[in-house]
C-alpha cells in the first residue's frame, strides 16, 4: 500500500534500506534517501527506485535539487560512537560519527517536516550520564519538536526471534500529536505464541563457506562447550572473543556488522551437518526482511552483506512505529481515542 497517504519521507543514513522499507510498508511515499557507503548504495538501488543521493551528508545542502521538502525525515544515524560494543566516545568520536546527528538539523531547519524518526543503540540514552541525549533532545526542542522515545526489543515487539534492543525517537511539531503518539502510537508487545519459531528462520544446512570448522582456533572451544552442555535443538550459540555461550531461549543474539568472519559476536547454529554461522538469507529473516524479495547485487561481497544486515534495523518494528505515525498524522484525534478506548 506504499504511498497512498501522500505523506512524503526523506531518509538519511539509509544503509540497505531497512527504515525505508518499514515506512514504505506502512504506506508512506519514499521521495529520497542518502547513504555514504558505496556497497550499501548498490544494494539500496537494487531494491528501491526513488532518488538515492550517494555521498557524505556533510557535503550535502538543503538546496540540492535532488532533495525535495518532505513531511517526515528519518535517520538511523551512526551508532558506533554510542554503542556499548564500541568505544562510547559519543560526540568526541575521532571519526566524527557522533556529530552526524547534528548534520540532519540543517535539513530539518530548511524543510520543517511534520515528524521525525530516529533509531540508535540503547546506550544512546544513558551515554555520558545522559548528557548526550539531553543535547540531542534540546536541539530538537529548540526547533519546536516534541520528543517521544522508547527502547524496544525486536523479539518482544515483532514476531522475529532476535534480541535487538534499540532506542527509537519519534518527534512531532504538533504537541497534541506527540501526546497522542505517546499514548496510542507505540507498538504493542506481540504475544509469545505468535512469534516466529527457531525452525521457521533457520535452514537445515548451508554452503560449506558458512561452517565454523573453517576457523580451527574458534571451532574447538566452541565444540567443547556444546559437547559439555549437550547440543540442544532450537538453540543459538554465540562466539564472544575467546569463548562460546549458549542462548537457550531460541532467540538469536543481536546481529552485528562484523558477524561475517570468525571473530567477535558471531551468532552460530548447530544444524544437521555441523556448527556454522548464519547465512545472509537467515540474517535477513532475522531482521524481518523477506529474503525471497530482497536482493543483493552479484558484485556485493559476502562480508559486505553481513555488514549491511548487521547495521540495518528490524523492519517489522519500524513498520509498526511508522503505522503509529501515520495514524497520528492522518486520523482525527477523537477517532483515535474512540478506537483505542
Amino acid at each position: 500500500m506504499a504511498g497512498k497517504s501522500g505523506l512524503k519521507v526523506g531518509s538519511f543514513f539509509a544503509g540497505l534500506g531497512g527504515i525505508c522499507l518499514g515506512f514504505k510498508n506502512a504506506g508512506f511515499d519514499l521521495v529520497w534517501s542518502n547513504e555514504i557507503d558505496a556497497a550499501a548504495c548498490k544494494t539500496y538501488r537494487a531494491n528501491f527506485d526513488h532518488v538515492l543521493v550517494e555521498g557524505d551528508i556533510c557535503a550535502l545542502s538543503p538546496d540540492d535539487k535532488r532533495l525535495k521538502k518532505v513531511d517526515i525525515i528519518t535517520g538511523g544515524f551512526p551508532c558506533q560512537a554510542f554503542s556499548i560494543a564500541g568505544y562510547r566516545k559519543g560526540f568526541e568520536d575521532e571519526r566524527g560519527r557522533g556529530k552526524l546527528f547534528f548534520e540532519m538539523l540543517r535539513f530539518i531547519d530548511a524543510y520543517k517536516p511534520k515528524a521525525l524518526f530516529f533509531e540508535n543503540v540503547r546506550n544512546l540514552q544513558s551515554h555520558n550520564k545522559g548528557e548526550t541525549y539531553k543535547a540531542i533532545e534540546q536541539a530538537l526542542a529548540d526547533r519546536g519538536y516534541h520528543v517521544c522515545a522508547r527502547v524496544l526489543d525486536t523479539c518482544e515487539y515483532s514476531k522475529v526471534p532476535q534480541h535487538r534492543e534499540r532506542f527509537y525517537m519519534v518527534c512531532f511539531k504538533n504537541k497534541k500529536h506527540a501526546e497522542l503518539f505517546e499514548k496510542y502510537g507505540w507498538p504493542k508487545k506481540v504475544p509469545v505464541e505468535e512469534r516466529s519459531k527457531f525452525w521457521e528462520i533457520i535452514d537445515e544446512t548451508a554452503d560449506d563457506i558458512h561452517y565454523f570448522s573453517r576457523y580451527p582456533h574458534y571451532y574447538k572451544p566452541a565444540m567443547e562447550l556444546i559437547k559439555s552442555s549437550g547440543n540442544e535443538a532450537e538453540c543459538f550459540y554465540q562466539w564472544r572473543r575467546v569463548y562460546c555461550r549458549k542462548n537457550k531461549n531460541g532467540v538469536c543474539p543481536t546481529l552485528t556488522a562484523n558477524m561475517g568472519g570468525g571473530g567477535h559476536n558471531v551468532p552460530l547454529v548447530m544444524d544437521k551437518k555441523d556448527l556454522r554461522r548464519l547465512t545472509p538469507a537467515e540474517c535477513l529473516r532475522l531482521q524481518g526482511i523477506d529474503d525471497k524479495k530482497f536482493v543483493f547485487p552479484d558484485d556485493i561481497s559476502i562480508g559486505a552483506k553481513y555488514k549491511q544486515i548487521g547495521n540495518a534495523v528490524s523492519v517489522p518494528v519500524v513498520e509498526e512505529i511508522a503505522k503509529g505515525i501515520m495514524k497520528i498524522l492522518t486520523v482525527p484525534s477523537k477517532d483515535i481515542v474512540a478506537e483505542e478506548e
